[in-house]
């Protein structure tokens, strides 16, 4: 019977207090019955074994009794809740506190010390207040940072094995002080030792050291942002990542290497759980690729599994580094597949998650690129109304040369007309005087001198817009003339009288071929002036709009690439700017180029009309008089105006000397 044994073992110690080798046998039996019995571990309570061991504990002098009665109350108090309550108080911490300061306490006795320490606080907010108010916790924080140096790798050694074992027994404490339930209090003080945590895996990735930081760092981050914060400040974050690194891209990769990888991708979930927006920091690592490579492992089970795709989850969340990283490596197809392969709740759950998060990634692509839509559509508006005020400005500039052109050329009709005038006049008083000279042909003096009167004179017309311009008669009249072909004297008198009459007839006809001449030549100068300007001003309007319109095409139907071929196919009248392109170059630019738009075709093709124009109306005037072939459409330069003179001159006196 368990209830006589038990009876029996609690006298046996009542009776055997000179004894510590029968006391540890008994209670060794003691707790080998209460371990995993609630029952028994309550009955031994009913009947006070429970404070007589607690008692022995402390007023025993023997190391063994007290270690064995310490590991006694561990066992009873984590069997049964009601043995936890009853010695849950603050005195019993303050017990275990002198245990861990001694001196001469071995690392057995504050292991066991350790250990009742986690029994107390594990699943007890009283007992997590109790560890917090009484100071213990900061002294297992202490126990954390110089139980087990950085330096002492070696764990196979006897006496680093013991340091181990209370240096993990301290990290398991300290586990159960943070966590279940939660207390966020604890939580701010257990950070505190997050920097040399951050050591020990920098120097170490032995599972035996990995494992119990990742678990006291896990259960200290979680649910508490300050703490999280805290720990990616000191680049804790980094390094579990690194570690992770590490670990998968090990050469053997072995069966504890998964499962210690597995333990470390748990922490890096707790960390980012509440704060998703630090998984930034896990892109620079490839974390998510290489959880996808983890995820792909047979030997994991569905636990593992779970805790893989959730920490997928929370850094594809808000991060689209990682969200790329999971598209690029084939993660999409993967979860689909867990999705539909697995019949466990939670993975689907999970795998659920991660799909979710690649839904809102493709569903916040579309705004942005939506967004991006807008604001081309908006710049092309811009674009538009610039276009716009662009065109309003060269119109208005048209016009306003439009206008001076039109006030120009009333002037010139102006003057044309009173040069009509003067033409009609001068016509009427030369047929005149032309009746007044009739000589007879045979009379060679004076055919001689009507011929050379009409060679220095002759008649300018030239047939420009359609309108023929008739420059005055080349002779003007005589005055006070009188032929008498029988007198030679009278006829030698006349001819005499006639020689400065001839030269001021050649400067009267001269002076009137120059101004006519610059007239004319005033007029084609203001004709193309006027088509220069018409054709500057709508190409500029022309690259605004007509051309403008295939820009907007190229830029919306080809990528940058194209946009140069197309380039290559635009109009040089539409693409030509600034000094290379006025009133010489513009018909070489035009025809040169293999690719007119309408616009530019059309202005070519008039320009080359009015040019066949003039060069009808010059052919015509050389026909007319072929003494007339030579003469510029230009004024006459007094240069040549004297030698003109001169050769007449000379004419006439060796005709004279005859």
């Amino acid at each position: 019977d368990v209830k006589t044994d038990l009876n029996l073992l609690l006298e046996c110690l009542k009776y055997q207090m000179d004894c510590p080798l029968s006391q540890k046998e008994a209670l060794i039996t003691i707790y080998s019955i209460c371990q995993q019995n609630s029952e028994a571990s309550e009955y031994f309570r009913e009947i006070g074994g429970l404070m007589f061991i607690n008692d022995l504990a402390k007023s025993s002098v023997h190391c063994i009794v007290k270690e064995a009665a310490l590991f006694t109350l561990g066992i009873i108090i984590e069997s049964n809740v009601y043995c936890q309550q009853t010695l849950c108080t603050s005195a019993l911490f303050e017990d275990l506190i002198l245990f861990l300061m001694k001196k001469d306490s071995g690392v057995n006795l504050k292991r066991m010390s350790v250990y009742v320490i986690l029994v107390l606080v594990s699943n007890n907010k009283n007992g997590q207040t109790y560890v917090r108010d009484t100071g213990c916790i900061s002294l297992l924080l202490q126990l954390f940072r110089t139980t087990l140096s950085t330096s002492e790798k070696n764990l196979s050694d006897e006496n680093t094995d013991h340091c181990y074992q209370l240096w993990s027994s301290v990290c398991s404490t300290l586990c159960a002080c943070v966590n279940n339930p939660q207390n966020e209090d604890n939580q701010n003080i257990c950070c505190s030792v997050f920097p040399y945590a951050k050591e020990w895996l920098e120097s170490c990735t032995e599972p035996e050291i990995v494992r119990p930081i990742c678990s006291f760092l896990g259960l200290t981050v979680a649910n508490n942002s300050y703490v999280q914060k805290y720990f990616v400040s000191i680049g804790g974050l980094d390094t579990l990542a690194k570690v992770l690194l590490e670990l998968m891209h090990d050469s053997c990769l072995s069966h504890s290497n998964i499962k210690l990888a597995v333990v470390v991708t748990k922490t890096l979930d707790a960390c980012i759980a509440n704060n998703s927006a630090v998984g930034v920091v896990l892109a620079k690592y490839h974390t998510v690729s290489e959880l996808l490579k983890l995820l792909s492992n047979e030997t994991l089970n569905t636990g593992e599994k779970v805790s893989i795709i959730l920490t997928i989850g929370h850094c594809t969340e808000v991060c689209e580094e990682n969200q790329c990283e999971l598209l690029q490596n084939n993660g999409l197809p993967l979860m689909i597949q867990v999705l539909t392969e697995s019949q466990d709740e939670e993975l689907i759950k999970a795998a659920t998650f991660v799909l979710q998060n690649c839904k809102q990634m493709t569903e916040q692509l579309s705004l942005k690129l939506y967004a991006n839509s807008l604001n081309v559509n908006n710049a092309e508006e811009l674009d538009a109304q610039v276009r716009k005020r662009c065109l309003q400005d060269y119109w208005k500039k048209a016009k306003e040369i439009l206008h001076r052109i039109n006030s120009i050329e009333k002037e010139h009709d102006e003057e044309r007309v009173q040069g009509e005038i003067f033409v009609d006049k001068s016509s009427v008083a030369n047929s005149e005087a032309l009746k007044s000279h009739e000589v007879n042909p045979a009379d060679p003096k004076m055919y001689m001198e009507r011929t050379h009167k009409e060679v220095c004179c002759p008649q300018l017309t030239l047939k420009l817009n359609d309108q023929v311009l008739a420059p005055p008669v080349s002779s003007a009249p005589q005055k006070n003339e009188t032929v008498n072909t029988m007198d030679a004297a009278s006829t030698r008198q006349t001819e005499q009288s006639n020689v400065p009459c001839s030269v001021n007839e050649l400067q009267t006809n001269s002076h009137s071929i120059n101004e006519k001449t610059a007239c004319v030549k005033n007029q084609s100068v203001l004709q193309a002036s006027y088509i220069f300007l018409l054709v500057f001003f709508l190409s500029r309007l022309d690259q605004h709009s007509f051309c403008s319109e295939k820009t907007g095409k190229d830029k919306s139907t080809s990528a940058t690439s194209s946009s140069h071929k197309m380039a290559d196919l635009r109009c040089l009248g539409c693409t030509a700017g600034g000094l290379s392109f006025n009133s010489k170059t513009f018909t070489k630019v035009l025809q040169s180029c293999l690719h007119r738009c309408d616009h530019h075709r059309v202005i070519l093709e008039a320009e080359e009309r009015y040019r066949r124009e003039l060069r009808r109306a010059a052919v015509g005037n050389s026909s007319r008089s072929a003494t007339h072939q030579k003469m510029l459409l230009s004024p006459v330069k007094k240069d040549r105006l004297h030698k003109e003179i001169s050769a007449f001159r000379s004419k006439k006196d060796s005709f004279q000397s005859k």
